[in-house]
């Protein structure tokens, strides 16, 4: 389970890379000819040397007979690594795990803890938007606890990892009390609809909608389909049928349920909704600029009314 990805990290905190969480390594001898070894040196999971990993270990310390070789005795807490050419005491070796490992691993642990102190009434399964994606609030809070992880690694009292802590747990909280709203749940406003820009070039715009949608749920499809200035330029709308959402019609291109000359003013969308498109006077609508209008009927639960919920209660 991973709700952000390594970019999303970086998106974050850039300096993120800086946190690899690598171990330097001292106070190496010589073991046998060209074979180091350093005691000492606590777990080796990975050798890097200047920065390069030397790949997968050999099985044993006598195994380390070429050069770039390297092997961990956990028994003994000795590393052992080969090298002809320089002391390794004049490089800079280094413990520590691949670093896309490591991102991976912390993003993983940020999930779990995220899911951990959402509340457990709000569904997993929901937490992403009709685009299969993750809500900005999830991706960015769990970014925000791996960095936040990453960092105590290896700065436990860091006040960046602290900054970082307190806008995730900010967010949670937030999520938690209903006043951040992920793309699932329904609020008051949602039967005036959300107007989401699919593809738009043109300076006319719809800008606004009024009144309240009357059926249950619909993603309705607006397009210019004649271009122009207001009194000139045609807007087209799709409904849903039995078989798909409007907007999922509009893009397989089959007919419009409505066409009309966009006039600025307050026009017919559909189920008690109106639009309206601004832009200056000398602006144009541009040929099949398009519009999805996500709308939850006026009668469906909302999430922001204050409707009460019970607890089990005991006096003893």
């Amino acid at each position: 389970m991973a709700y952000c990805t390594n970019r999303d990290l970086k998106d974050v905190f850039p300096s993120v890379d800086e946190y690899d969480t690598k171990t330097p390594i001292y106070g190496f001898v010589v073991d046998s000819s060209n074979r180091y070894k350093a005691s000492n040196c606590g777990l080796v999971t990975q050798l890097f040397v200047n920065g390069e990993n030397l790949g997968n270990a050999q099985s044993s310390s006598s195994a380390v007979d070429a050069n770039g070789e390297w092997f961990y005795d956990d028994t003994n807490d000795v590393v052992y690594y080969n090298n002809s050419a320089v002391n390794p005491n004049d490089m800079l070796v280094e413990s520590g795990d691949d670093w896309d490992s490591i991102r991976t691993r912390y993003i993983s642990n940020a999930s779990k803890y995220l899911d951990s102190r959402l509340d457990g009434r709000l569904p997993r399964e929901q937490f992403k938007d009709q685009d299969g994606n993750y809500d900005y609030i999830i991706i960015r809070t769990t970014a925000l606890i791996a960095c936040s992880f990453l960092i105590r690694a290896s700065q436990p009292t860091s006040e960046i990892s602290d900054a970082l802590f307190a806008e995730a747990e900010k967010n949670m909280l937030s999520i938690n009390e209903g006043s951040t709203k992920l793309s699932w749940q329904i609020t008051g406003d949602s039967s005036q609809g959300v107007i989401r820009e699919v593809s738009v070039s043109g300076n006319l715009r719809i800008v606004d909608t009024r009144g309240q949608y009357h059926d249950i749920y619909d993603r309705i499809g607006v397009k210019v389909t004649t271009a122009g200035a207001f009194g000139t330029a045609k807007y087209s709308v799709w409904l849903k049928d039995g078989d798909n959402l409007g907007a999922e019609r509009m893009n397989n291109s089959e007919d419009a349920d409505y066409v009309d000359t966009i006039n600025g003013q307050y026009q017919t969308l559909a189920s008690g909704v109106t639009i309206r498109f601004a832009g200056d006077t000398a602006d144009t609508a541009t040929l099949n600029d398009k519009w999805e209008i996500e709308f939850f009927g006026k009668n469906e639960s909302a999430l922001d009314v204050g409707s009460p919920y019970t607890i089990h209660m005991s006096r003893r």
